[in-house]
């Protein structure tokens, strides 16, 4: 199908001997792929999130269902539950956080290699819930979280929004490759 010389005012006024729109039409023509190299490691670490299995109160079997076969996060590259932090780079906190659990989690989280992200899973985690006493501390008190999923106990489709959510935001960093590189 032929284009049209000029389809509106923006076409009319550009050059015709415009370099940039003649090697983009032909690298699409060749099947080649321009991006930056900020965008293609974002993609990978995002397609690629190991999350760090711990659980602390009855939100983990939520969280244990939403790896199993009914929900599968393979598809988002997320079904490799590791037992270690130096393996991992996403935990997910799902349960009650105690004053003596507080530092174990803070611990764990300083073990785990750079880049890391938390999520604070169910009303427990994020603000003690109904258990409001002495003994419990909001997640956030402890680590940074990235994403917050309310809900007591939150459903696995639930945690799965969270992780797409946590997706788009490491698609969206900028400075990725300074950082690599230590230049940031």
């Amino acid at each position: 199908m032929d284009v049209p010389f000029a389809s509106g005012p923006i076409d009319l006024f550009e050059r015709l001997d415009n370099e940039s729109a003649i090697n983009v039409a032909a690298a699409a023509s060749e099947g080649l792929v321009l991006t930056t190299l900020d965008k293609a490691v974002n993609w990978a670490r995002k397609n690629s999130i190991w999350p760090m299995s711990f659980g602390l109160a009855c939100c983990a079997i939520e969280m244990m269902s939403m790896s199993a076969s009914r929900f599968d996060i393979a598809r988002f590259g997320a079904e490799v539950f590791r037992g270690s932090p130096r393996q991992s780079d996403l935990m997910i906190i799902a349960g009650r956080v105690s004053n003596k659990m507080a530092p174990v989690i803070r611990h764990l989280y300083l073990q785990m290699p750079e880049p890391k992200w938390a999520i604070s899973m169910g009303a427990c985690a994020t603000s003690t819930g109904v258990f409001n006493n002495y003994a419990l501390i909001p997640v956030n008190q402890v680590i940074p979280i990235d994403v917050y999923v309310p809900g007591c106990p939150p459903r696995p489709e639930q945690l799965i929004h969270a992780l797409m959510m946590l997706q788009s935001k490491i698609q969206n960093q900028s400075g990725t490759v300074r950082q690599i590189l230590n230049l940031a």
